[in-house]
């Protein structure tokens, strides 16, 4: 007998009969559905060293203005324009060079959906978000988030998304560590996420 055969043997032999009907699986984990909590996304941002705003539909350009005002911003197509202030060099993704996207200073978009439990905001690349690639060049993220499309957790957030979209999920900026563990941020995104929370739309347009 080959060691193989009797290592094999040994396995077999602790791993006991095989079961004649598959085994059931618990499906008591906790299902969607959860409370939201906007201050539990607000923490978990910030902890994750994401700069979070709090503000009216109607303030976003401000916000815009006071973190990349006077530079180059790249944003998709379909981004409310009202978002933007007059002192930004704007560049719109209609396919644009990856040269152009990384020369530009920062990035807005709108989001698919936000995370409480983790802080993670999710882009579906629809048209107020635009490719990945618009997100993960620029130096400055901004991204807009209304308080409905904020959900408790991951359960929450899987029941709202389309598993054929490209989704792309962001926990605070881009970073990692080298060997002896010092934290690099901006290796493989923006190095700035700031997470803009704005009220869902009917309420803006009642408060309008």
């Amino acid at each position: 007998m080959s060691s193989r055969e009797v290592i094999l043997g040994r396995v077999r032999a602790a791993l006991g009969p095989e079961p004649s009907t598959p085994a059931d699986v618990a499906r008591d984990y906790r299902p969607a559905g959860g409370a939201v909590h906007l201050d539990v996304l607000v923490h978990r941002l910030t902890d994750y060293r994401a700069t979070v705003h709090r503000c009216s539909d109607g303030e976003v350009a401000q916000v815009v203005d006071a973190i990349l005002g006077g530079r180059r911003v790249v944003i998709p197509a379909g981004l409310p324009r009202h978002w933007l202030p007059e002192s930004v060099d704007v560049l719109i993704d209609d396919n644009l060079r990856r040269e152009d996207i990384a020369t530009a200073d920062g990035v807005v978009t709108a989001a698919a959906v936000a995370v409480a439990e983790t802080g993670t905001v999710i882009l579906d690349a629809a048209a107020d978000q635009g490719r990945r690639v618009i997100t993960l060049l620029p130096d400055v993220h901004i991204c807009v988030v209304r308080t409905d499309q904020v959900v408790a957790g991951v359960p929450d957030a899987l029941a709202r998304l389309d598993p054929h979209r490209p989704l792309t999920w962001i926990s605070g900026p881009s970073a990692t560590s080298d060997i002896e563990l010092n934290r690099v941020e901006g290796v493989h995104g923006p190095r700035h996420l700031h997470v803009v929370i704005v009220p869902r739309a009917d309420t803006a347009e009642q408060a309008g």
